[in-house]
């Protein structure tokens, strides 16, 4: 049986690793394009051994890119999380290290035209509805992949590219703290529910008797946690307008103790059900952001600083993430971080002619 062959451009992004796809070469229909998503990366299968997934969520990751009829934007950028284990693909969340490939690819496709050394990509996130502005190097009128830059997470060094929101409070949910509350209790554990960016429950590992500085294997072993952890997941899941989340990856959950080297706070994060080895972009933005909100659980053990710009650190099992948070009057304006991306293989990807054709 023939192939069909999708062109695909392999690429890190941030801590993560996926195939980006312009959207006018993947079918129309959505439940066409998700069982070729499915097909491409080799799901459902542990190992995804029959596609190019790498058998885990970090690398089962799609950007779907198309240029933009809105005012503002350059590109309109759809995320896809390809499910390793089912036959499920999740729209449900952004993926920040995913949209730090974003602008290199809209101008290594064509889409964007180089401006100048740096070349701003303005990324409208469709999933939730916001706009991102991703500062790509591009000297000598090409992007630029190598560089001094490093980010935990990933092995040597690479040129650093800036990403800055605006808006995203509430982007999931509706609002920064979408139970209304700083705290609130569920299963008898104080928790605080945010949303800048990604919903993240924080809990204070203290609370449910571990010291939040466990590895991810110690974690993902201790199935008493992760069974209190998702009861806590499935009941915020409404509380925080999600509705029932017993088959979407979000709210994330996240484990909060005092930071262990100088940051502002140490994390143990779930995506939802196994413990994240780094911490997500969208969940770092959204914790550092919980650290600045009176009466949350991070709160009382963060270190953040003073003045309007903040720069918070937000410790994880193999590092940190730095967030720029700008506050003005009390309240948040806006975010950024540094990045890294680069794009690993140009080519295509092949499934089965029927499958393309939905038979």
């Amino acid at each position: 049986m023939t192939q069909t062959r999708i062109p695909c451009l392999l690429m890190r992004g941030g801590t993560s690793k996926g195939a980006y796809f312009l959207a006018a070469d993947l079918p129309a229909s959505p439940a066409l394009r998700d069982q070729v998503l499915l097909a491409v990366m080799g799901s459902p299968d542990a190992r995804q051994i029959d596609g190019i997934g790498g058998g885990d969520s970090l690398t089962s990751k799609v950007a779907i890119i198309q240029p933009s009829a809105r005012d503002g934007a350059d590109v309109d950028y759809l995320f896809a999380q390809v499910l390793v284990e089912e036959p499920r693909v999740d729209y449900g969340q952004n993926c920040g290290n995913i949209l730090a490939g974003v602008g290199p690819f809209a101008i290594e496709r064509g889409l964007v035209a180089v401006t100048g050394d740096v070349t701003p990509v303005r990324i409208y996130m469709e999933n939730t509805g916001q706009i991102a502005v991703a500062y790509v190097p591009t000297p000598d009128g090409a992007v630029r992949y190598c560089g001094d830059a490093r980010i935990d997470g990933v092995p040597g060094f690479a040129a650093p590219l800036i990403v800055e929101f605006e808006d995203v409070a509430g982007s999931s949910c509706g609002a920064l703290l979408p139970t209304g509350n700083a705290r609130d209790v569920i299963d008898g554990v104080e928790v605080t529910c945010v949303d800048n960016g990604m919903p993240v429950v924080l809990i204070r590992a203290r609370d449910l008797g571990r010291s939040g500085y466990e590895s991810p294997g110690q974690l993902d072993a201790d199935t008493q946690l992760k069974t209190r952890l998702e009861s806590i997941r499935r009941q915020a899941g409404p509380l925080m307008n999600l509705g029932d989340v017993s088959q979407r990856n979000v709210p994330k959950m996240c484990l909060v103790a005092p930071a262990q080297a100088g940051g502002a706070l140490s994390t143990r994060s779930f995506i939802p059900h196994r413990c994240h080895t780094s911490i997500g972009v969208f969940g770092a933005v959204s914790v550092a952001a919980a650290c600045l909100i009176e009466g949350s659980v991070a709160a009382d053990l963060a270190c953040v600083g003073e003045g309007e710009e903040k720069q918070l650190s937000v410790e994880h099992p193999t590092g940190e993430f730095t967030v720029a948070l700008r506050v003005r009057d009390g309240r948040l304006i806006s975010c950024g971080l540094m990045r890294t991306a680069r794009w690993l293989f140009d080519g295509v990807v092949g499934v089965t002619e029927a499958l393309w054709r939905g038979h």
